[in-house]
């Protein structure tokens, strides 16, 4: 998994944070999004400001404590975005929406179809 840049500005710490404790979903757009969210968490689950580069390399099974849902592509097979969605949403439950998938002929990629994922 390559590194990324990235910036968690107070502006969302203060929202994000602001929403867990009112116990409000928070949604992920996208793995770089998640990964950004799970490189600045804190050990109380809670965000804090993080301005850089991680080389986070998220994989089951993992211990997701900001988001709770995700919107992510329905990514290549054996990538490391797909291997991190598995972690977020359970090998099982993925890889059914991805039989499903395959089966109704959605597009897959970086320009392909989306599947959101509640926990």
């Amino acid at each position: 998994m390559d590194s990324e840049e990235m910036k968690v500005d107070e502006t969302l710490v203060e929202i994000v944070n602001a929403a867990k404790d009112r116990g409000s979903r928070v949604c992920a757009v996208g793995t770089s999004v998640l990964r950004a969210l799970a490189t600045a968490v804190c050990m109380n689950g809670h965000l804090m400001t993080f301005e850089g580069w991680t080389n986070k390399f998220i994989f089951p099974p993992y211990d997701f404590t900001v988001c709770n849902s995700l919107i992510s592509n329905f990514h290549l097979p054996y990538s490391t975005m797909l291997m991190m969605v598995t972690a977020f949403g359970g090998y099982d439950v993925v890889m059914h929406a991805y039989d499903v998938a395959i089966k109704q002929k959605y597009n897959f990629g970086a320009y392909g179809d989306a599947m959101l994922i509640l926990r």
